[in-house]
């Protein structure tokens, strides 16, 4: 069951996703430059997987510690939002829309180097962010011509990705994540008498969204060429 049908329950309304801010391409880039090169305080894709690869020695186990690594951290409250409020966003959207956003793009990408494709590629990026749909987003993407391939066939195409693929891309994962997060909040305001069961409800969405992505990412980018140990 993928990410949409799984999480129907809390998604947002269609209004919503109209409503959704539309990055250009040229913030698009910008914003998945911070999300894969990393910052003060958040390590880049490449010295993620360094230090997985170090510790397991073996690529499939290394991928699945980084799952888990980032399920934690979409599950400790405050971090996205953390992680949002020190990226500078191409449009003004909330910290922890942002943050979530910029953890499940760093965990495709780190998965995604692992298993040998070029992360500086524009194609790679591209379908790391692809990614962020889920597994029905991206159908869905599909059958509207929203996107013109699966990740995994933009990643391995012969050319690079036109800036309009890019944007829109962008704003259909933009427009799911407004829906996510919209939809997250209606749900916790029917907790929200019960604190310490709201708190849980936000961590276990965030976390249940990342280990879907990161399921989803890893089935995108097999196997490619040899890793490069940066």
């Amino acid at each position: 069951m993928g990410v949409r049908r799984t999480v129907g329950t809390w998604a947002g309304t269609v209004a919503a996703r109209r409503a959704a801010p539309v990055m250009a391409a040229r913030g698009a880039q910008q914003f998945m430059n911070r999300a894969i090169e990393g910052f003060p305080g958040f390590p880049g894709a490449r010295e993620v997987a360094r230090r997985h690869l170090d510790r397991r020695g073996d690529v499939e186990r290394a991928i699945r510690d980084v799952i888990e690594q980032h399920v934690r951290l979409a599950g400790v409250q405050g971090f996205v939002t953390n992680v949002g409020g020190v990226v500078t966003m191409p449009v003004t959207v909330p910290a922890n829309m942002a943050g979530i956003a910029v953890l499940h793009l760093r965990m495709a990408a780190t998965i995604a180097h692992l298993r040998g494709h070029d992360i500086s590629d524009p194609r790679v990026r591209t379908a790391a962010l692809m990614t962020l749909l889920g597994k029905d987003g991206v159908e869905e993407a599909l059958r509207g011509r929203d996107l013109p391939a699966r990740p995994f066939d933009v990643a391995t195409g012969l050319h690079e990705p036109d800036p309009a693929v890019v944007e829109r891309t962008v704003a259909a994962v933009t427009s799911q994540l407004v829906a996510r997060i919209g939809g997250k909040h209606a749900t916790l305001a029917m907790v929200r008498r019960v604190p310490v069961l709201g708190g849980a409800v936000s961590a276990g969405v965030d976390a249940f969204s990342t280990y879907a992505i990161g399921r989803f990412a890893d089935g995108e980018f097999p196997a490619n060429v040899t890793v490069e140990r940066a």
